[in-house]
């Protein structure tokens, strides 16, 4: 069973999540961040991954906190619940359009964190959240994951477009690299016979 279980306390947040690689795309997102909240559920909807979040955070301060804090926590909690990496597709790539905007987002579940962000917002907010926080959250998911991770918007007008493409965009390709390969059996996707050195 690829499932996994964060709790994560700090000074700053307080985090509970649980997560199912092979789910249906349910979830139950309580972060105190509308807009985060709407990202993280269409996340889990286009991964079919059945994502639980409850975060407490220093909301009052600023939302920095909290976005980074649930990307630390999914990204540790993907780490996990993929387990021996045995049989894993590894891979994806996608052009995720979103009206006047498209983004490419290209994985490698590496087990080498690296982010390469290529994303520009035209306004500094969508409502109170802060677009910066936008790269703090793949940063710190791709950190933790352990993957390799490229996004690109390519073109784009409306801050709120680009960054439901770039989250999209990453739900479809940890869809697709996520899965397991059943022509791969038991074996590593590497040619290596091992992930992350």
């Amino acid at each position: 069973m690829r499932r996994a279980e964060v709790t994560r306390t700090t000074a700053e947040t307080d985090i509970t999540l649980t997560l199912d690689l092979d789910g249906t795309g349910a979830s139950r997102i309580e972060t105190g961040v509308g807009f985060f909240d709407h990202m993280l559920e269409l996340l889990a909807r286009h991964a079919m991954i059945d994502l639980d979040v409850t975060a407490n955070g220093d909301t009052h301060v600023d939302f920095h906190h909290t976005v980074e804090d649930v990307g630390i926590a999914l990204g540790q909690a993907v780490r996990r619940a993929l387990g021996d990496m045995k049989g894993l597709t590894r891979y994806a790539d996608v052009h995720m359009p979103m009206d006047e905007t498209l983004t490419r987002v290209a994985i490698d579940v590496s087990g080498r964190p690296f982010l390469v962000w290529r994303t520009e917002f035209p306004a500094p907010k969508v409502g109170e959240f802060d677009t910066e926080l936008v790269r703090e959250f793949f940063q710190a998911f791709a950190t933790h994951a352990a993957v390799t991770l490229h996004v690109e918007t390519l073109y784009g007008a409306n801050a709120h477009h680009i960054a439901e493409s770039c989250f999209k965009g990453l739900a479809r390709v940890l869809k697709t690299a996520l899965a397991l390969d059943p022509r791969a059996g038991d074996r590593l996707p590497s040619t290596k016979g091992r992930i992350g050195d």
